[in-house]
């Protein structure tokens, strides 16, 4: 080498060096290196594939390439393959080489998509940061069909520089990336906790945590997958700035093995492109397979004991950062779960103000109106006792027996409805607490029970609503003074059915009329349970009500 060829030598690493300090930008800085490069070393085209894990290569810059290589929006840079990609995927391309010809431009000429500028060969460069390989530098000129292996050596000092350079860039933007994700974390948990108090049920919430997702980060799709029967459906997902998207169709069964085993790993974990197309095309999200290149998914406990759900989002194909997705989505599984955890103490909240509110009615009802019902039917009795008590009968002395009547009657509804107010005796069971109030109704009360578990509380208080209902409609419209009562339990449901002997009705099985109130509270407490109600009614076996009320999956 010729003292000339190394000062230029020196000049261009120089000149290159003091290029890759002059931005953070990797795009920008690879076009101007690009432009440098080939200007220093008197070549004219050149080109960057970046390729990943995958094998899997995007051409992010390139440099006064010639027509044909520009041919519908660069197809011929964007799609196929050539001896050097092929040769970077198999690992056989550890040093700056010639390439014969160059197999892209041979289609070019073949497809007749443009004039090639004489480029026929071109120089080949791995870019590597150490032991990471990162993709290839190209660089060729018109009629140039050989490089020196001085040329080539200055190529590969280059792109070690270009591989460094690379490299730092990657992880500052990681790092950026990572600090930005953050701070939208910051902005989520505002928001969420927010509107957590909004929410009136599950679904609610759901709605709203991927609705949020949207709007703070900039994942194309998320969703949130509940488990039901051991199956998992789309509770809510948002794609394309829309929320509350249709489900179509349930998962394969390579992805439902998939969410299971994040459930199971209590941890967020990678999906891949094919698995979240796959939980993406199950909603109407319209949204193109390409723009989904990745996944993550996190298990996110709920309320109920065994319940648990899946937060899933899809990564855009221009995402290069997944641990710092993956780590800071890992902080957000943990916030959606408290903020989960604080709607069941919201709703705990709401049900203890809900009986502090019933047992001041009560007490209020039992100081006031229930006092006043029992003075008027002792009045009534002493008027009564008094107008009999003359010779000739009263006029007025039949009319207060009906008073005395009617006020008893009250009194018997005023105390029914305290008691149904202020439940007391669930203590010792529900079938002990209604065999109780049905013996306060003047019934017997015979009880059965099928099955051992414990039931929720919000279980266990609605059907205690509705057997004091039933037992209600026995005493009014029955006609007999007995009812039996049982209570089959299983891993899936609760089964409470009431009988009577009485006059009952159609010889039928009818659903419930409208224009019986009791019926239908009993119907409606039933349906906010999950549940149903059913009514048999026939005029020689008397009536049967049947409430059926699924039941959650036990802790182990």
């Amino acid at each position: 080498m010729t003292e000339q060829a190394g000062m230029q030598e020196m000049y261009t690493l120089k000149t290159i060096a003091e290029t890759l300090n002059t931005s953070n930008d990797l795009n920008l800085m690879l076009d101007t290196v690009l432009g440098k490069l080939l200007e220093l070393t008197g070549l004219t085209t050149g080109w960057v594939f970046l390729i990943n894990n995958q094998g899997e290569y995007s051409c992010i810059a390139d440099y006064s390439l010639p027509p044909a290589l520009l041919h519908h929006d660069k197809e011929p840079m964007r799609c196929g393959s050539c001896w050097c990609v092929n040769r970077f995927r198999d690992g056989r391309l550890d040093n700056a080489v010639n390439i014969i010809n160059c197999k892209r431009l041979e289609d070019a000429v073949d497809h007749q998509w443009g004039d090639t500028r004489d480029i026929t060969h071109h120089a080949t460069v791995p870019l590597r940061s150490g032991e990471k390989m990162l993709g290839l530098l190209n660089v060729a000129a018109p009629g140039k069909e050989h490089f020196s292996d001085s040329e080539l050596a200055l190529l590969q000092a280059v792109a070690y520089q270009l591989g460094s350079a690379m490299e730092r860039m990657r992880l500052y933007s990681a790092e950026q990336r990572r600090a930005d994700l953050y701070v939208r974390l910051g902005e989520f948990s505002r928001s969420l906790g927010v509107t957590v108090n909004d929410c009136n049920s599950g679904d609610d919430m759901a709605k709203t945590v991927v609705k949020l997702l949207g709007h703070h980060y900039d994942w194309p799709f998320a969703a949130l997958l509940s488990q039901k029967n051991g199956s998992f459906m789309v509770q809510a997902a948002h794609a394309h700035g829309k929320s509350e998207l249709m489900t179509l169709s349930g998962l394969s069964p390579e992805v439902e093995t998939r969410m299971h085993r994040v459930i199971d790993s209590h941890r967020a974990m990678v999906l891949s492109a094919t698995e979240i197309r796959d939980i993406s095309a199950i909603c109407n999200t319209r949204l193109p397979m390409s723009v989904l290149a990745s996944g993550l998914a996190a298990p996110i406990p709920l309320s109920s004991p065994g319940e648990t759900a899946v937060l899933v989002v899809g990564l855009g194909s221009a995402n290069d950062f997944l641990q710092a997705d993956r780590e800071v989505f890992d902080a957000l599984a943990e916030h959606i779960t408290a903020s989960w955890e604080s709607l069941r103490l919201v709703y705990k909240r709401r049900e203890l103000t809900r009986l502090e509110e019933r047992n001041r009615l009560a007490r209020d009802l039992h100081d006031s109106v229930n006092q006043i019902l029992f003075s008027l039917s002792l009045t009534a009795k002493g008027a009564e006792s008094m107008l009999s008590g003359s010779q000739q009968l009263h006029p007025a002395a039949e009319a207060m027996k009906d008073i005395r009547s009617l006020s008893q009657e009250a009194l018997k509804e005023m105390r029914a409805l305290i008691m149904q107010l202020r439940p007391a005796g669930l203590e010792s069971g529900l079938l002990s607490a209604l065999q109780e109030y049905g013996t306060g109704q003047g019934l017997q009360v015979v009880v059965h029970r099928t099955g051992m578990r414990s039931l929720p509380q919000s279980t266990e208080e609605g059907l205690w609503r509705i057997g004091q209902e039933a037992l209600n409609n026995v005493r009014k419209h029955a006609g007999v003074p007995s009812a039996e009562i049982s209570l089959q339990l299983s891993d899936q449901e609760a089964v409470l059915i009431v009988t009577d002997r009485g006059k009952g009705g159609a010889k039928r099985r009818e659903a419930l009329p409208v224009s019986s109130l009791g019926l239908s509270i009993m119907r409606e407490r039933a349906q906010s349970l999950g549940g149903r109600l059913e009514l048999v009614s026939s005029s020689r076996k008397g009536t049967s009500v049947t409430v059926v009320i699924p039941l959650p999956s036990e802790s182990v």
